[in-house]
């Protein structure tokens, strides 16, 4: 969707679909990919078989498909967040705990997750703000931030108080360090590199306005990237 202001074209804001979908498109063909609960359970949704992607649970499964819906829902068969889910041909299952070794072991791909926090150095804050109501544990997303060769995070880019979740140093409690390889938010998909974080493209935004948002030093698009945005 687009819209005009002050006679340019701009993208409008990712839904949280539509930014499932972008994050599906760039997983490559062939990959092993773990899915986080909250937002990240929707990539599932927008991948192709021609990817050949095999998604991997942390509760203990190979070959999960795409959420389940009406004559498919099995309570027996679910992800880690709890969700129903499909099968797909070669599907198989195990112990949690070699689940885990999988994960730990660098057998993944790639991991998508949710995060409160990113710093500008990739540190992950994803379990914890300080509220009583939280989960009060970090679970599997230690091991996946870690164990995983691509942390993809998706995420708004502001808080409910339009705060920025892309920060200098991260405040809340950490899940990994320096993992984080890529971000994908609402207003733009952003990468972390040797050189700082690079705007890959932007939503709903300019550069300019996202640099005002974020009050952090970013490095602009390349060239090939923004004739491509």
């Amino acid at each position: 969707m687009q819209r005009f202001d002050g006679g340019r074209t701009v993208t409008e804001r990712l839904t949280r679909n539509q930014l499932a979908r972008l994050v599906a498109q760039d997983i490559p063909s062939g990959a092993y990919v773990n899915l986080g609960i909250g937002q990240p359970t929707l990539v599932s949704d927008y991948l192709t078989p021609s990817q050949n992607v095999t998604l991997h649970t942390e509760n203990g499964m190979l070959g999960m498909g795409p959420a389940a819906e009406g004559d498919e829902l099995d309570e027996d068969l679910i992800n880690a967040g709890k969700i129903p889910v499909t099968e797909l041909p070669g599907a198989s299952y195990f112990h949690h705990a070699d689940s885990f070794g999988m994960m730990r072991g660098g057998h993944l791909d790639v991991c998508v997750l949710g995060a409160f926090q990113v710093s500008v150095a990739g540190d992950l804050a994803n379990w914890h703000t300080g509220d009583p109501n939280d989960i009060p544990a970090v679970g599997g997303a230690m091991d996946l931030a870690i164990g995983a060769k691509d942390v993809f995070v998706m995420m708004n880019l502001l808080t409910r108080d339009g705060r920025s979740k892309l920060v200098e140093a991260c405040t809340y409690p950490l899940t990994g360090v320096g993992c984080v390889t890529r971000i994908y938010t609402d207003m733009a998909v952003l990468l972390v590199t040797p050189d700082g974080i690079r705007v890959r493209d932007t939503h709903g935004c300019t550069f300019e306005e996202l640099l005002r948002l974020v009050d952090l030093p970013l490095l602009a698009p390349e060239r090939e990237s923004m004739l491509n945005a």
